[in-house]
């Protein structure tokens, strides 16, 4: 049988009504319906799926992702106050196998004798490790609970693929500045819940000041907004004038989006390597800024420059690479907040410099033609005959001493027999590999020629009494089969 649950008594009551009074203001004016609720209506406006299956009490297993403040867990409370569905409240970051054993176990008893379904909210669930979200997917799966899952992580890198096949994921996006006004004005005006007891006139500068620091989080800005509120002593009238000063202490520095281990650590990466191949300086030093002001390890981002100054320009600028190396060594050898201009001086060389794949290019295509095609062996004329067998089988037949050459180069093919006349390097004509190119035009030339035959080894008849020909085995000729002794 499932456990009795105790009614509420007066204590929890009294507690309850503590809490709600106390709790901050943010959480006061947390919408109770839909209708009150701000923004996402892509998801839960007129019409929308999520909003139907709400109102008609038909859930399914689904997975909110958002950033903070977008509106995740209330968006779980409007569920749980409007369904007929029991509702279990679940902390990641307090929860284990056993507490989510014990809901399982408590849902199947709650369907069987009461035919009533479950729906088990998981706040933050990208931090279940992956033995605890396998310990719901059976139930997911065969309906004993409907999950509710709340993360500010993309669902694709931290919820097992299997549970999230099992889901439906619906994306919350960051207030707009019109939405957080509409909530800040709100809670001002509101007696109940609100501030509006408290005769709050907030200045104009202050509100939009207010807005744009809050980053799109409804917390940040409600939070902050009685903070300031609070600690501003009443005026004549009992009237509390907050300015910008009163918003900017309260606030103290921005609502950083910035998770070095998250999603935004590799879209802002992206956006860096991007403006730089585009040549846009000022693009790359605003996202190298974010990433720098969220935390992120700088030289995490010098090894990225290094990378762009071979990959995306190469020899169309030699000096890319050592700029990055320089500033890799700048940022070592000061830390920060001094290696950082160091960082950003190599960004704005990097976006300078003309642009070249064909490194890049030229490398991918080798790799391929070395995994793609039969490895054949040394042409005989580039190896190396260190002894006079070597030499007799041809070793270093007909090659060309380049510094004996009247150009000091030498068109010989250094190619495999099955790669001969392959072009790999293709340079550009921007920067540096516009004289490369020049200096290369001769292989146009060696192009057109038919490839030569390598130089035959020596036959065997011309070897010495003793020696033993160097030839694969298969071009050896057969030996005679031992004789077997009769008893």
């Amino acid at each position: 049988m499932p456990p009795k649950s105790r009614g509420p008594t007066l204590f929890d009551a009294q507690r309850q009504q503590t809490l709600q009074n106390q709790a901050p203001l943010a959480a006061r004016m947390r919408p109770r319906t839909l209708d009150e609720f701000v923004g996402q209506s892509h998801i839960i406006g007129e019409g929308k799926l999520l909003r139907r299956a709400i109102a008609n009490d038909q859930l399914f297993s689904l997975i909110l992702w958002g950033p903070p403040g977008s509106g995740k867990t209330t968006l779980a409370q409007i569920i749980a106050n409007s369904t007929h569905a029991h509702f279990e409240p679940l902390s990641a970051v307090s929860a284990g196998v056993s507490d989510l054993r014990r809901v399982v176990q408590e849902a199947k008893d709650r369907l069987g004798m009461f035919q009533q379904r479950t729906i088990v909210f998981i706040d933050e669930i990208h931090r279940f490790n992956k033995s605890q979200q396998d310990a719901i997917l059976p139930y997911v799966e065969d309906g004993t609970i409907i999950l509710i899952g709340a993360t500010t992580e993309n669902p694709s890198f931290e919820v097992n693929s299997a549970l999230l096949s099992r889901a439906r994921v619906f994306t919350l996006e960051a207030l707009s500045d019109e939405e957080i006004g509409i909530l800040i004005d709100r809670a001002l005006h509101d007696r109940e819940r609100g501030l509006g007891e408290m005769k709050i006139m907030l200045a104009s500068d202050a509100r939009g000041y207010l807005i744009n620091m809050s980053n799109g989080d409804a917390r940040t800005a409600l939070n902050a907004l009685e903070a300031a509120a609070r600690s501003k002593p009443p005026a004549i009238g009992e009237t509390r004038l907050i300015t910008v000063d009163d918003i900017r202490d309260a606030l103290q520095s921005r609502a950083t989006r910035y998770d070095k281990r998250g999603e935004l650590h590799y879209d802002a990466i992206s956006a860096l390597h991007k403006s730089v191949r585009d040549s846009d300086p000022d693009g790359a030093l605003y996202w190298l800024g974010r990433m720098l002001d969220g935390g992120e390890d700088p030289l995490y981002i010098a090894r990225r420059l290094v990378r762009i100054a071979v990959e995306d320009i190469g020899l169309a600028d030699p000096q890319a690479l050592p700029q990055t190396i320089a500033a890799q060594q700048a940022v070592h050898f000061l830390g920060q907040p001094e290696g950082e201009l160091a960082l950003a001086q190599a960004v704005v060389y990097l976006c300078l410099a003309p642009k070249s794949s064909a490194l890049y290019r030229a490398y991918g295509a080798v790799q391929r033609d070395v995994a793609e095609t039969r490895n054949e062996p040394v042409p005989l004329h580039l190896r190396n005959a260190p002894t006079p067998l070597l030499k007799r089988l041809g070793y270093g037949r007909g090659y060309e001493y380049a510094h004996d050459l009247p150009e000091g180069r030498s068109d010989q093919e250094h190619l495999p027999p099955n790669l001969a006349g392959r072009i790999y390097y293709e340079p550009t004509g921007r920067g540096f590999e516009a004289t490369a190119r020049e200096r290369l035009a001769w292989r146009e030339e060696r192009r057109q020629r038919p490839p030569e035959s390598p130089t035959p080894p020596v036959p065997l008849d011309e070897l010495s009494p003793g020696e033993e020909p160097q030839l694969p085995p298969d071009e050896l000729p057969p030996k005679p089969s031992p004789r077997r002794k009769g008893k």
